[in-house]
């Protein structure tokens, strides 16, 4: 599909770019008369990223919403956005669920309290594209990042990801599992957790995802997986409480499931405590997904809603990901270009061959049977 730009007849867009955001200087045609922030599928169509700044300074605030500090380093990210631009980013319900995003961008509709962006789950960002809910807006980066990462109609696309992994206290555990059949063994009796319900939780939904793959499921059957926690919970090993460095310094979530880089953040967030954590990717169940980034159609702060985009995706931006060991979208183009930081690259895990994603097809399916199956199946 093309993408969402407005061309006006006998001109050409021209962009006016910082290299601070990566955007190119170009010559060419006149420009056209630039259009509100709210319409703009572009930095250029706002008038140039100049342009775009001083509308987003004027807005002087982004709404945001479940953006916890500790997660893919938003901390960093959101002090750096602030400090770089003098905007002021609100973070409603900052430990909320995708399905908590997406119903807060209708019910404060209209409303000045209306998050301007959300991350979620890309199952989650397909269904809101689906409702109507999210401009198009093509980042300056939007050609770099790989086909199967982003909506053709630049509707959402994503940014940073990882793979589930378990972590584990080796000072509480005996011995630390390596795979989900590991899981099941009696000595890890109410010691397993995931991050949130996998019904509305994309990190949970990833992490059943990936025992289905474990379990002689696949892409197209995601059921594996949710008998595979229904037998965990069976044998009293799964563990509701939802695992986080609180959790684990009390010994309340000893094993948790959940993205590498939240699990390898748990080591630096220990460190100097009793907790001996260990991180291995389950080589049963090797599963890899990204969060997308969206932009409110009905963005009370347009402008700032597209520069925290144009941020996100940026050098810049995209290094600070890794700094809590996400795996940015652009990391391959940005190796190839030089913009990459080699070192917080390398502490990265190795994961043996290329990682595969299902298709969107594939995704809804999956989560369609999720919330059919799993509350039967495994309770709340």
């Amino acid at each position: 599909m093309a993408p969402h730009h407005r061309v006006r007849t006998g001109a050409v867009l021209c962009c006016l770019g910082l290299v601070t955001l990566g955007l190119v200087a170009c010559q060419g045609g006149g420009p056209t008369r630039p259009v509100a922030p709210s319409r703009a599928g572009s930095a250029a169509e706002v008038g140039g990223t100049a342009a775009l700044i001083r509308a987003a300074k004027k807005e002087g605030r982004l709404n945001t919403i479940a953006l916890p500090r500790q997660w893919a380093n938003y901390g960093g990210l959101i002090d750096g956005f602030e400090k770089k631009y003098g905007i002021k980013v609100v973070v409603d319900d900052p430990n909320g669920h995708s399905s908590q995003e997406i119903e807060a961008l209708k019910r404060y509709r209209g409303q000045k309290r209306a998050p301007d962006v959300i991350d979620v789950g890309d199952t989650f960002a397909q269904s809101a594209a689906r409702q109507n809910l999210l401009a198009p807006y093509r980042v300056a980066q939007f050609d770099e990042i790989p086909p199967d990462q982003k909506d053709a109609d630049a509707r959402w696309y994503n940014n940073y990801g990882g793979y589930i992994s378990i972590g584990c206290d080796a000072s509480r555990v005996r011995s630390c599992p390596e795979s989900f059949a590991d899981l099941l063994r009696p000595e890890y009796k109410g010691m397993v957790s995931i991050h949130g319900d996998p019904s509305s939780a994309g990190s949970a939904f990833a992490a059943v995802y990936a025992a289905a793959l474990a379990n002689g499921g696949s892409f197209d059957n995601i059921q594996p997986g949710i008998d595979f926690f229904a037998r965990l919970d069976k044998a009293g090993n799964y563990h509701r409480a939802e695992p986080g460095p609180a959790t684990i310094a009390e010994g309340k979530t000893p094993i948790s499931i959940e993205w590498d880089y939240l699990n390898l953040q748990h080591i630096d967030r220990l460190r100097g405590t009793n907790v001996k954590w260990k991180v291995s990717i389950p080589f049963d169940g090797s599963f890899s997904q990204y969060y997308a980034m969206a932009i409110n159609k009905n963005a009370p702060h347009p402008a700032a809603a597209r520069l925290w985009e144009e941020y996100l995706f940026s050098p810049e931006g995209q290094n600070l990901r890794l700094v809590d060991y996400a795996r940015p979208v652009l990391m391959a183009a940005m190796a190839k270009n030089g913009t990459l930081d080699k070192a917080l690259a390398a502490r990265l895990p190795t994961v043996e061959g290329t990682p595969q994603f299902p298709t969107e097809a594939q995704l809804n399916k999956a989560l369609r049977t999720v919330r059919a199956q799993w509350a039967k199946a495994v309770g709340r």
